[in-house]
Parts: structure tokens; C-alpha cells; sequence
């Protein structure tokens, strides 16, 4: 790992450990992996995977807190077909800048604030910091398509949209999977695996998975479980500016993890979710280093 590697994931693991907001995995929530999902870009799987919901249990008190209130307060504010043009009501601009104001009080992204001050990639300045978070997630563009301003980087990663109404983009938020699931617009499909990635486990953060949303299927996606919606702005705000890459790696915690990060015209984000590379045996082997398992 190069050096500027190990110390972003030197700070990711700082934003990891104040995480307070962290769901605890079979207490705070649980859910059911059941079958790996089948090799289709069809809602109408007879390989369906998953017979059951995903989740099997919320403690719905979290979502009382603010940062997850007014994360939520956020996610029915689009229309979720790419092409279709966004209009921002008066109601929803301030509910975007309620959600800044909030998560920006958090340690995590105030280590992430930091971090980026320190490297000179974000103003020192608290309300100049969050007008670069503003333009970063909120700023509308034209998506691939379409040649009006349809689509945010919140939109694509948090809320998830439709390209002619068969496939799912974007949508990596765990959050908006169970409130759509316990609706019963989700049909998760099972979880995805390949030759090179470990095997899901129901108590850990991080899971790829199939589910079809409004009709159309999103073959393969990748989300975290149980984060704080801070927490993933902090991360992949980091991976955001600090890297013209477009993967960039971090270790945190028990978890090796590519971070893919598409930017958008170098000004916003375009796509961003996490990727399992491996998971890491707490327990140190005997040359100091976490083993994998």
C-alpha cells in the first residue's frame, strides 16, 4: 500500500471508530442473505435467490436522530427516471441544507474536514466547506441521455434512478433499501459473489446483492449495512477529492475495501459505492498484521 493510501485509511479509521450513529449488526438491525442471486438482468428470475426480505429487523428509534431524520426527509424529493428533469422546490432546497448543517456538526465529518483542510483540497471556513459539500452532491447535471439537469450525486448514490424504466443505477444506500423494501417496492434478489470476493456475512457492513426497484433490476450492487449516513458522506467525500482516480483503496476496522468513485466533469460525483476486497481476522497473526479470513 502506498503511503497516501495508509493515511487515508489511517483517517477513514478514525471516521469508522466515531461512528457513533452505527447500527449494531444483530441487535440494531438484522437481515436474511438466504440464496446468491441468480446471472440476469430480468425482474422475472426464476433464479430468485431469495424468497424472503432482506431485512428482518430495523430498530426504527435510530431514525429519530437528526442526522438520520434528515437524511430521510431527503430521499422523496426526486423523480427517479433518468431524462426527466428535476425541479427543486423552495421546501426541498432547505431540506438539503438542513442535512449539511446537520452532518457537518458530526465527528466524523469534522475529521473529514480536517483531513482535506490539512491536504488544502476544502476551505477551512465551516460554511464555505459546506457549499463545496452542496455543489459536490446537490448540484444538478444532465445525466448520460439527457440534455437537462436530471440527475445528482445524491440522487444516483443515495435515492437510486431508472434508465428506461429496466434498470436500476446507482442506489448504494442501505437506508433507502429497507424503508422501500418494508413498502414493498424492493424484491431483493439474493447476494452476489464472484470468484475473487469472500462470502457475504449477515455481521458485517458491507454486502453485494441483486434486487429489482420500480420495475427494472439492478443486477449487482454493493452497499454498506447499518452505517450512519455521516459516515458515508465523510468516506466517500474523502475518496472524492483526495483521489483523480477512479478506485481508490482503504483499509478500516475488519474490512479491505476498494471505493469506486466516478466524477462527473471533476466537479461532482457521478456514482460512488464500496466494493469487499476481504475481510481481516481481528485477531493479529503473529507478524503484527490482521490475517485474513
Amino acid at each position: 500500500m502506498i503511503e497516501s493510501d495508509r493515511e487515508l485509511s489511517a483517517t477513514v479509521q478514525e471516521i469508522w471508530d466515531s461512528d457513533v450513529n452505527r447500527l449494531k449488526p444483530g441487535k440494531d438491525y438484522r437481515i436474511s442473505l438466504q440464496g446468491k442471486a441468480g446471472d440476469t438482468m430480468s425482474c422475472n428470475d426464476s433464479n430468485d435467490g431469495a424468497g424472503l426480505p432482506l431485512f428482518t429487523f430495523v430498530d426504527e428509534n435510530i431514525f429519530k436522530k437528526e442526522t438520520f431524520f434528515a437524511f430521510i426527509s431527503l430521499l422523496d424529493n426526486y423523480e427517479s427516471a433518468t431524462g426527466e428533469p428535476e425541479i427543486v422546490t423552495p421546501e426541498e432546497l432547505a431540506e438539503n441544507h438542513r442535512f449539511l448543517d446537520a452532518i457537518i456538526q458530526t465527528p466524523t465529518m469534522k475529521i473529514a474536514h480536517r483531513y482535506l483542510v490539512e491536504k488544502q483540497l476544502s476551505p477551512p471556513d465551516e460554511s464555505e466547506f459546506k457549499e463545496q459539500l452542496y455543489r459536490i452532491w446537490f448540484e444538478l447535471y444532465a445525466r448520460r441521455g439527457s440534455n437537462r439537469p436530471d440527475s445528482s450525486g445524491f440522487e444516483h448514490v443515495f435515492v437510486g434512478e431508472t434508465r428506461r424504466g429496466r434498470t436500476v443505477i446507482g442506489f448504494h444506500n442501505w437506508i433507502q433499501l429497507y424503508l422501500q423494501e418494508k413498502l414493498g417496492h424492493i424484491d431483493y434478489k439474493g447476494y452476489s459473489v464472484t470468484a475473487h470476493s469472500p462470502q457475504p456475512d449477515e455481521n458485517k457492513h458491507i454486502l453485494a446483492l441483486q434486487f429489482s426497484w420500480k420495475n427494472g433490476i439492478k443486477p449487482k450492487g454493493s452497499i454498506f449495512i447499518g452505517v450512519s449516513p455521516e459516515f458515508e458522506f465523510a468516506l466517500y467525500t474523502l475518496c472524492f477529492l483526495t483521489s483523480p482516480n477512479e478506485r481508490v483503496k482503504v483499509q478500516f476496522s475488519l474490512y479491505d475495501v476498494e471505493i469506486v468513485c466516478y466524477h462527473y466533469n471533476q466537479k461532482h460525483i457521478s456514482t460512488t459505492y464500496p466494493v469487499l476486497l476481504r475481510y481481516r481476522n481481528p485477531q493479529a497473526d503473529s507478524t503484527g498484521n490482521p490475517s485474513e479470513v
